[in-house]
C-alpha cells in the first residue's frame, strides 16, 4: 500500500496503549479543504490517516503519537479516546454538505489500512468503531451509508447479527443498561439509540427501541468463542 506523507503539526504524546480504531468522515465540501484543516495548527484537529475519494491514503500523524480526532468521547470505559486510538478520516461531505455513498476506491484502500493497523496493535473487532459510536450526542459519522458489512466480512469489524435472534423484551431502561454494557455512553438516551441503529440497523435510524434492536443488541452481548471479538 502506498501512503503519501502529509504531516500535520497537530499531535502530542499518548498516555494509553492503542486499543481502538475510529473511523470518521471529513464532513467538509471536498478533500483538499479537509486535508488543509487537518494540517492547520490553528484548527487543532488532526487524524493519523485520511483516505481520499480516489483511494489515495495520506498519513498525517505517526501512529506512535496522539492525533486529535475524537474530541469529547467515551467507549467501554475509556474517555481519552485520542490516546487509545488510531483515527482515520474518510473524505465525504457528510450530512451537512450532501452526504453520499463512499467510493469503491475509498473502501478498497481503507480495508488494507484497517487490517494492517488492527494486526499491528492487536485490536479487537469490537473496538473498531465510528465517531458516532464514541460521541453519539455530537457526531453522526461515518454515518448510515458507510459499508460496515464489507469490513465485517473480513473480520475487520463486528458483523450485524442475523441468525438465531431472540427478543429479550427489555424495557427502555433495560435496553439502555445493555447498550452501556456494550460500550456506549447512554447519558443522552435518544442519541445513543440512534448511534447504535446507525451502526447496526442503518436502514432505519429512528431512535425507537423495537424488537429488532433488542435482538441485535442481545446477540452482540452474548459470549463469543475465545479470540472471536
Amino acid at each position: 500500500m502506498t501512503i503519501l506523507e502529509t504531516p500535520s503539526p497537530n499531535f502530542d504524546e499518548r498516555s494509553l496503549p492503542i486499543t481502538m480504531i475510529v473511523l470518521h468522515y471529513t464532513g467538509m465540501q471536498d478533500g483538499p479543504s479537509a486535508l488543509a484543516r487537518l494540517r492547520d495548527p490553528e484548527a487543532k484537529v488532526s487524524a493519523h490517516y485520511l483516505v481520499e475519494e480516489d483511494g489515495t491514503v495520506c498519513r498525517l500523524v505517526d501512529e506512535a503519537m496522539r492525533a486529535w480526532h475524537a474530541g469529547r468521547s467515551h467507549w467501554r470505559g475509556i474517555t481519552d479516546i485520542n490516546s487509545a486510538s488510531v483515527g482515520i478520516e474518510i473524505v465525504n461531505p457528510g450530512h451537512e454538505w450532501g452526504y453520499r455513498p463512499f467510493t469503491e476506491e475509498q473502501i478498497d484502500a481503507l480495508i488494507p489500512l484497517v487490517a494492517a493497523i488492527k494486526a499491528r496493535h492487536g485490536i479487537t473487532r469490537g473496538n473498531i468503531v465510528g465517531h458516532s459510536d464514541i460521541a453519539p450526542a455530537r457526531k453522526r459519522d461515518p454515518g448510515e451509508l458507510f459499508p460496515w458489512y464489507r469490513l465485517a466480512k473480513l473480520r475487520l469489524a463486528l458483523p450485524r447479527p442475523t441468525r438465531n435472534l431472540m427478543d429479550p423484551m427489555w424495557p427502555q431502561g433495560g435496553f439502555l443498561l445493555a447498550l452501556e454494557r456494550f460500550g456506549y455512553d447512554v447519558s443522552d438516551p435518544m442519541a445513543a439509540i440512534m448511534a447504535f441503529q446507525r451502526r447496526y440497523r442503518p436502514e432505519l435510524v429512528d431512535g425507537e427501541i423495537d424488537a429488532e434492536c433488542r435482538m441485535i443488541l442481545l446477540a452482540l452481548l452474548l459470549p463469543k468463542p475465545q479470540g472471536d471479538e
